[in-house]
């Protein structure tokens, strides 16, 4: 498609800028010049897809290759589906305009479960083949990276393979292995690339692995040796982008954004990403400060936020923060810390961290109870949220949003209740520091509290862990909603739970799963993570004519022996540490961080705390 075409196509739906390309910092090249073409795909909107540091960090790496060209897709809006249908626009690379199924690759990032038909959906407005097995010479290659892949299975009919682990030298790899074979002119480029990427570690695409007929959602394993995550060892010498793309219209994120930390120490039972993102790994000093200096700089982002799954456990924390305010204050720029633990607040911290622009701050205690945050291994006091809290309202700061979770294992309706009475306490705590004579602020506290629903899910102690029921979910949002009502100074919001019963299916379905989601996207069903887009009968049909039960992956607690649609797969966590943690958790006993002793959890030599000198326990 030429520019001046879909110009006159695009002006008549909301936010035509961000169809249009052309931003800041997008990368355009000599078509002539390049020898592999790779779409990014991300199966939500432009404005969630533009706030992922992924697709920066492995768009500019491709394109740092001169005989390589990344370009972006975004699932459209339903306004500008319509007329694509309706024009017969298919779907393109930003950069080109050039329709997407003439690329040589097309990758999409599975961040979320409630993503997977818009994937559908995006191939199909791409004119490619849905299903793997009808494809044919000509056709691209369809990959999947991102954390979704530590149970690709439900999406396996779809992808010719997947990506496990980190991207940054895997995915080159890839590309490499693909122009070479490309260049040598044979007649069978897309069989011979797929026989020859399956060598490639970290490459899942092994037809040997299937479903066993007469199981529910186990897996029949193959003796074959099948692939192992892939790990960048040192993240300070790995590709990170100087210069990204500025959007012309608002992002969900729209700031500049710093990885400083990959991994996580902590050890929280429920939590997914702090198991498959070991080992930690922590940046330099010196390599956060030049570039935060250079994606400011280029970018002109008045904030920057330093990612990580739990930023204030940064070995320096307060040395970093020091060093990067040299340049934030004198240039005005806004720092934010998104994810920290309520333990490893400080005074120090809060000093640094507000010294240019004050906000509200966001706590995750998960739940009400020592009793209960035992038992997810949360491994914070009341003490700690109290003395956070304290420091916050000290520096002016009167909104504080906290985060937990129903239907944990083991909840009552008494840690329910707590989680109320906990956000009242910390009310109190507020008036409090208000009577001082020193105290300054005028602005009335709030508290606002998320509670989400508990999705078991793989690679966790909590796989083994049956997801509550609708009705007791919905006694427990009811409970926690009249126990705050009388206080207008809290508010509380929950999802809803047939979102995350959903989810939870995704996350430990297996193949058979295929087909309902295929099902359910001919029914219309797309954006299912969107309140406004989800079409919960078009789920239930969709299990309904493919004879499947929902609830036999996920309203049921599992034994050590079963064998997980995901167990094949290697991403360094031992099984029989998982199941000891469970059993812990069931009786309340906390494991300690990594900092503090070594929890054998598999990861052994690959394991990074050893060599900070922080655990002289490594295996």
């Amino acid at each position: 498609m030429k520019f001046n075409d879909l110009k006159k196509n695009i002006l008549s739906v909301k936010s035509p800028a961000k169809y249009l390309g052309g931003e800041y910092g997008s990368v355009v090249k000599d078509i002539s010049k390049i020898n592999v073409r790779f779409a990014f795909c991300f199966p939500d909107t432009y404005e969630i897809g533009m706030s992922h540091l992924g697709l920066r960090i492995l768009y500019g790496l491709i394109n740092k290759r001169e005989d390589f060209w990344c370009e972006r897709a975004f699932a459209p809006s339903e306004d500008y589906e319509a007329l694509m249908r309706e024009q017969n626009i298919k779907l393109y690379g930003l950069e080109s305009y050039d329709d997407i199924k003439d690329f040589d690759f097309i990758g999409f990032t599975l961040q979320y479960e409630l993503s997977y038909t818009n994937i559908i959906n995006m191939l199909d407005l791409a004119g490619v083949p849905i299903h793997a097995k009808d494809r044919k010479e000509g056709d691209p290659i369809i990959i999947a990276g991102g954390p979704c892949c530590c149970n690709p299975e439900p999406l396996f009919d779809f992808f010719d393979f997947f990506v496990l682990g980190e991207g940054e030298e895997v995915t080159l790899e890839i590309l490499d292995l693909y122009k070479e074979i490309k260049n040598n002119g044979i007649d069978n480029l897309r069989s011979d690339f797929l026989n020859a990427v399956s060598k490639i570690n970290g490459v899942y695409c092994n037809k040997s692995v299937a479903n066993d007929e007469n199981m529910t959602n186990n897996m029949c394993i193959s003796d074959k040796l099948l692939p192992e995550k892939r790990i960048i060892s040192d993240i300070n010498s790995s590709y990170y982008p100087k210069e990204t793309i500025v959007p012309f219209n608002e992002i969900v994120h729209d700031r500049a954004v710093e990885e400083v930390i990959r991994g996580c120490i902590r050890g929280c039972r429920f939590c997914q990403a702090g198991y498959i993102y070991r080992p930690y790994r922590e940046k330099d000093i010196p390599t956060i400060d030049k570039q935060v200096k250079s994606l400011c700089d280029f970018t002109g982002y008045e904030t920057v936020s330093l990612s990580s799954l739990s930023t204030a456990d940064y070995s320096k924390i307060e040395e970093l923060l020091h060093a990067l305010n040299e340049y934030t204050e004198s240039n005005n720029i806004g720092m934010s810390l998104p994810s920290m633990r309520i333990d490893s607040f400080s005074d120090e911290l809060i000093a640094e961290l507000m010294k240019v622009r004050k906000s509200g701050l966001t706590f995750a205690p998960e739940a009400g109870t020592q009793r209960l945050r035992d038992v997810i291994n949360k491994n914070i006091s009341e003490e700690d949220i109290f003395k956070a809290c304290e420091s916050a309202f000290t520096y002016g700061i009167s909104n504080i949003k906290l985060y937990f979770m129903l239907g944990l294992p083991t909840e009552t309706d008494e840690d329910v209740i707590e989680i109320a009475k906990l956000s009242e306490r910390i009310l109190s705590l507020y008036n409090s520091i208000a009577k001082s004579e020193h105290f300054a602020n005028s602005k009335p506290p709030h508290i606002s509290i998320s509670a989400s629903t508990f999705i078991p899910k793989p690679f966790t102690p909590f796989q083994f862990a049956p997801q509550a029921s609708e009705e007791e979910i919905r006694h427990k949002q009811q409970l926690l909603k009249d126990a705050v009502r009388k206080n207008r100074k809290i508010d509380v919001s929950y999802n809803d739970y047939r979102m995350s019963f959903l989810e939870a299916v995704f996350a430990r379905g297996d193949r058979k799963l295929s087909s309902v989601i295929y099902t359910a996207w001919k029914k219309g069903s797309k954006f299912d993570g969107w309140d406004d887009h989800f079409k919960w009968n078009s789920w239930v049909e969709a299990f309904e004519e493919n004879d499947i039960n929902p609830h036999d992956y996920v309203n049921r607690e599992y034994d050590r022996d079963y064998i997980f649609p995901w167990d094949h797969l290697n991403f360094f966590i031992d099984k029989d540490f998982l199941w000891n943690e469970w059993e812990k958790a069931k009786c309340g006993v906390t494991t300690p961080n990594c900092r503090e002793a070594c929890s054998k959890c598999g990861l052994g030599k690959k394991c990074n705390i050893h060599k900070m000198n922080r655990c002289k326990d490594v295996e």
